[in-house]
């Protein structure tokens, strides 16, 4: 039979929702430095582009994740 993979998520760390906008703040900096240098020629590995784009929907998520569950903690 054929082995299955297992695969093992990050450990969750609970961050506040300011830590988490400061990171993605972060992370579209370095999106938009990635951009340049794709178009200038200098990025090594494009993936970086895909990578960065898709961290970012992830800390979008954790954000609207942490605001909906201080507003149900507030009701």
């Amino acid at each position: 039979m054929a082995d299955k993979k297992t695969t093992t998520k990050k450990a969750t760390e609970v961050k506040t929702i300011d830590a988490l906008q400061a990171e993605l703040a972060t992370k579209q900096a370095d999106m938009l430095e990635a951009r340049r240098g794709h178009a200038a020629g200098e990025l090594a590995n494009p993936r970086v582009i895909t990578v960065t784009r898709k961290e970012i929907a992830r800390l979008h998520t954790a954000i609207r994740k942490a605001e909906l569950e201080a507003a149900k903690e507030s009701k």
